[in-house]
């Protein structure tokens, strides 16, 4: 069994853009932690204050996790303003010594999105605080894989797929319905997200010789194929 954490910048980033991966490993028991820097609530629709949508947006990010039986943990920092700071860093790497995780996804180095390209910079810099004990924290030391880095529309640039992981037929429709509690993936009049993230990840399956995967890329470190011979 593997614990999978993957941080966004706001809800809703991860559980778009590795959803459907996290759905399919949800149902073949492993587990599942969503994190989110922030709310992601300024993107409010009209009828919501900015502080109502913020309570919604976390409603729904438990709302998701709830369906893939995972946690949802939300950090208090304001949506559009996240900085590249060692405290958040050190937050994170706490959270990614109490939980353990196997593996952590978050965000590609490149985006539209100054959040996104933030939260990119904060994970690895957690990664590491996270695996190194000379760092005194409250919990022990503990070294998670990747991060692997997750396909968004809104991070596309010298973004190229390296890994494509399965996304199983059961995961696709558990996805379907756990991202259908999300206002702004089915109501959105910018962006037509969940339409767009579900033919994403049939493109991605014929790619992959399947019915649907997500792709994600790796450090460029990470792409060194070691071999003792031919």
């Amino acid at each position: 069994m593997k614990t999978i954490m993957a941080i966004g910048a706001h809800i809703g980033d991860m559980e778009l853009t590795a959803g459907g991966v996290l759905a399919s490993m949800s149902l073949e028991g492993h587990n599942i932690i969503t994190v989110a820097l922030t709310s992601g609530e300024k993107g409010n629709p009209k009828e919501l204050s900015v502080e109502d949508y913020r309570i919604q947006k976390q409603k729904e990010a438990k709302a998701f996790t709830d369906m893939l039986n995972g946690i949802s943990i939300v950090l208090p920092y304001d949506d559009g303003t996240i900085v590249h700071h060692e405290k958040i860093a050190f937050e994170v790497a706490d959270l990614i010594r109490e939980y353990k995780p196997d593996i952590l996804i978050t965000h590609w180095k490149h985006s539209m999105h100054k959040d996104h390209e933030t939260t990119h910079l904060i994970v690895n810099d957690a990664q590491f605080y996270a695996g190194i004990k000379g760092f005194e924290r409250p919990y022990p030391p503990h070294f998670a894989a990747g991060p692997y880095y997750a396909e968004n529309w809104e991070d596309p640039t010298d973004f190229h797929p390296y890994v494509y992981v399965h996304v199983s037929e059961e995961g696709f429709k558990l996805w379907q319905k756990a991202i259908s509690t999300h206002w702004f993936a089915t109501h959105s009049t910018s962006f037509k997200y969940k339409e767009y993230y579900e033919a994403l990840m049939s493109v991605r399956g014929k790619e992959a010789r399947t019915i649907y995967a997500q792709a994600f890329d790796v450090s460029p470190i990470s792409k060194r194929v070691i071999k003792t011979s031919f």
